[in-house]
């Protein structure tokens, strides 16, 4: 059987426990027993050894027989039980009780991974039900033994089922499974530049991976290095370096695709170095590779996924400035993608050591989510003004298997190429794609070698206005696929722009009215006091009221466009009437007669200085290659004479007027004007339809015409 093939098998267990278990739970079975049966083909061959072996250093009352049963497993990991599935199912009426057994034999390494699955409880109840017999025998009839399904494909094999459980579970999109293809293309990306240096004799290289899932990344990543591009088993692309020492490292918070992708990598290699590089547990509030950097980082971040669980702890962290991972700013809560990549940053080999090269896949909304100042746009500012964002490569839509939004590969490092230093190229591949032969999901889509191979050469090419042929409604059309801007570029300050405030006032009846509305006159009869005291407060406060009602009804009612004047006006209607004005009255007076006047005299403070109007305020984003003085010249006054910039508002980094913010609009740069279809067409269709409608109309009413 095919990949594919042994897939569906593996599924088709669900129809034995359909009854027992929701959908959602099928993982709980298919899963735990996969790895088991994957485990029980891998060690086959050296079993009895090792039995013999453990009985063997048993009899000489050896305490640590770890090194030696391991030696002769030929892995990280052993079993020392007696049985095996063939066994396991020759013993009927005793199969839970020897399956636990079976469990219980392997070495304290795999254990930890086995518990992970919680499979004690799933296989009571699979007991309980008599369904035990029946899936394990389901289980043993399928091979998967190294010689019949390779490392590489069975890693295949665990990420199509975990894509089928996130299917069932209605998983966030891309939380777990990344398609190989994109894989594939964003570790030839991380690695873009490198190949010289990895070929170098005795080359020693880390890889990271801090959401690593089921460890597609990391293998894969590996697996360009050391054995080439594979697919279906034909090489398509010889090895880089095959002697070079490649270490993996990765975290992972879903008990379930962590113990996978550890057991995965104990098979994958003997000396257990990499599968014991794997942590478990959340990475943004307990990172478990604290103070280690790496060569290569590459992850695929979960879109839009909030971080409230890690939210006390990555606060606390932003909290300690550069001594923590997140000392640039915090994103939003609901979407956790941008804390990743500082985290990826933060373990960034340092350029003296010979830095490091990034590779993260996001959705659009950490491009230009977030205002100038916010959490977002502080995350952007720091990545570009460190000049650290070598390329961002917008992918096809319809790529991944739960979800067809358009993604972006960052390529991030701290070792930029020279001719590269204070610029970032944009890459336009949405059109790099073929359709499927059958869709997957909301996979429709897929990268094909020859158009990576097309993107890795944009990319080192490093051309501006980089032209493909691209099929447009049959017609071959040139259409720009590479950009460079100086990182400065995406930069803007953002001013805020005032107008004067400008008001007339009147005391009409109207005007007078609205008094009553305002929250200053109506705290007049309010009292904070309780008992004799708060009530006397209370009247003393409603004669006042009374009284500040027949002062404005004495106003004349002259329409008054100057407020100084009117406050002339009742000041001396005020003191003629005896009534002293406290400020809360006098504001809920100026509030309720006045209504805005562009005609009307400016409102000015006790300095002469004009008052801002707030309805009126409105801001400008000043491109940061540009004065904003020279900007608002241009671009504000010769529209607006009366306004101008509030300098209060500054940057508490640099200082000057306006916040600093950063946001890459990627479809602005690579924007084709489609011209509309002619008049004539479009009438031509309009004509058609309602003929159409006319002849269909005559159908159902039986009548020749209408």
């Amino acid at each position: 059987m095919n990949h594919s093939e042994i897939v569906s098998f593996l599924w088709g267990g669900a129809d034995l426990i359909r009854d027992t278990f929701k959908r959602g739970k099928y993982q709980d079975v298919i899963l735990p027993l996969t790895v088991l049966r994957r485990l029980d083909c891998v060690l086959a061959g050296t079993k009895q050894r090792v039995l013999t072996k453990q009985a063997e250093l048993k009899g000489k009352k050896l305490e640590n027989l770890d090194p030696q049963l391991r030696r002769i497993a030929g892995f990280a990991f052993y079993n020392t039980s007696r049985y095996d599935f063939e066994k396991l199912l020759a013993d009927a009426p005793h199969l839970a009780a020897n399956l636990r057994n079976y469990i219980a034999g392997f070495s304290p390494n795999m254990r930890e991974v086995l518990e992970k699955f919680d499979f004690d409880n799933t296989m009571s109840k699979l007991d309980e039900a008599g369904l035990l017999f029946q899936v394990v025998e389901r289980f043993k009839n399928v091979e998967l033994h190294p010689d019949k399904i390779d490392n590489p494909t069975m890693g295949t094999i665990f990420e199509e089922l975990i894509r089928k459980f996130n299917e069932a579970l209605n998983e966030n999109p891309g939380e777990h499974f990344t398609p190989r293809d994109v894989v594939h293309l964003m570790a030839d990306l991380m690695l873009a530049g490198d190949e010289k240096e990895i070929r170098a004799k005795k080359a020693i290289r880390t890889v990271y991976d801090p959401c690593c899932g089921s460890g597609g990344m990391l293998m894969i990543t590996k697996e360009h290095i050391t054995v080439g591009l594979r697919k279906n088993g034909d090489l398509l692309r010889p090895a880089i370096n095959k002697d070079a020492e490649i270490h993996l490292f990765g975290q992972e918070v879903n008990p379930e695709t962590w113990a996978v992708s550890k057991s995965d990598l104990f098979m994958k290699d003997p000396t257990g170095r990499d599968a014991d590089n794997i942590a478990y547990g959340s990475t943004l509030s307990n990172d478990r590779h604290a103070g280690m950097s790496f060569d290569y980082l590459i992850a695929n971040p979960p879109y839009g996924k909030d971080w409230k669980r890690d939210e006390e702890a990555v606060r606390a962290e932003h909290d300690r400035g550069v001594a923590g991972r997140f000392a640039p700013g915090l994103p939003r809560i609901s979407d956790g993608q941008l804390l990743f990549l500082l985290h990826m940053l933060a373990h960034a080999k340092d350029p003296g050591k010979g830095g490091s090269r990034i590779a993260i896949i996001m959705n659009g909304s950490p491009l230009f989510t977030g205002d100038a100042g916010s959490g977002e746009s502080e995350i952007r500012r720091f990545i570009l003004e460190k000049d650290l964002l070598e390329a961002l490569i917008a992918l096809p839509e319809q790529l991944f298997y739960n979800t067809g939004i358009a993604t972006y590969v960052w390529v991030v490092t701290n070792r930029k190429a020279p001719a590269r230093k204070g610029k970032m190229q944009l890459i336009d591949a949405t059109s790099f794609w073929v359709p499927m032969r059958k869709s997957l999901g909301d996979k429709r889509r897929e990268i094909p070698l020859e158009r990576a191979q097309d993107i890795l050469k944009i990319l080192a090419d490093f051309n501006d206005g980089e032209t493909r042929k691209v099929a447009k409604k049959g017609k071959a059309e040139d259409i720009v696929v590479s950009r460079i801007f100086p990182t400065t570029h995406f930069g803007f300050r953002k001013i805020t722009v005032e107008r004067p405030l400008r008001l007339n006032f009147q005391a009409s009846t109207d005007r007078i009215a609205r008094l009553e509305e305002e929250k200053g006159f109506q705290a007049l009869a309010q009292s904070k006091k309780k008992g004799a005291a708060g009530a006397k407060e209370q009247a003393e406060g409603r004669a006042l009221q009374e009284a500040v009602r027949k002062l404005v009804r004495a106003l004349p009612d002259a329409l008054v466009k100057d407020r100084d004047e009117f406050e002339r006006l009742l000041d001396a209607a005020a003191k003629k009437g005896g009534v002293k004005l406290p400020a809360p009255a006098r504001k809920a007076i100026l509030s309720a007669l006045s209504e805005r006047d562009e005609t009307a005299a400016i409102c000015r403070d006790k300095d002469g200085n004009p008052e801002p109007d707030p309805e009126l305020r409105d801001t400008e984003s000043v491109p940061l290659a540009e004065s904003v003085e020279v900007f608002f010249e241009r671009e504000v006054r010769p529209h607006v004479p009366d306004a101008w910039i509030d300098t209060s508002k500054r940057d508490p980094k640099d200082g000057q007027v306006g916040l600093v913010g950063y946001e890459i609009n990627f479809n602005r740069y690579f924007y084709r004007y489609t011209p509309p279809r002619p008049l004539e067409e479009i009438e031509a269709d309009i004509r058609g339809i309602e003929s159409d409608i006319l002849r269909m109309l005559a159908e159902v009413t039986g009548s020749a015409r209408i």
